[in-house]
């Protein structure tokens, strides 16, 4: 975790929101699935899995809350009504940047390569 948080904390960059577009990543590697992996784990303060092509056919990322347990580790009865976390991937044309939907905040995804997604995949 610490590695993951070191990554994370070195990816992030005043990134304008100026002439940003949704985004889907293309060509992943080792290395951009390790950069968002890393962001990501570090935004929520948990270890995430991610499907190997999270954002590469849509440019949201959805991560939903883990579900709470009863004393016996059992999941605990009744709803959980909590929203998962929402996530979005713009490109600016050169750089790659995941935002946070929660507070907005924008964070670079270093070794990530992006295009602007398709009207039907960016944006609502």
């Amino acid at each position: 975790m610490a590695v993951a948080g070191g990554l994370a904390l070195g990816a992030c960059k005043n990134v304008a929101p100026d002439a940003n577009q949704p985004a889907l990543i293309v060509e992943p590697s080792d290395a951009s699935r390790a950069a968002l992996q890393a962001t990501i784990s570090g935004l929520l303060d948990t270890d995430v899995a991610l499907s190997g092509n999270a954002l590469t056919e849509t440019s949201f990322l959805f991560i939903e809350r883990r579900v709470p347990r009863s004393l016996e580790g059992s999941p605990a009865k009744g709803r959980n009504m909590e929203m998962p976390y929402r996530f979005t991937l713009l490109t600016n044309g050169t750089d790659c940047v995941l935002v946070d939907e929660r507070d907005g905040s924008r964070h670079l995804l270093p070794d990530t390569k992006c295009v602007v997604a398709d009207g039907d995949s960016g944006q609502q």
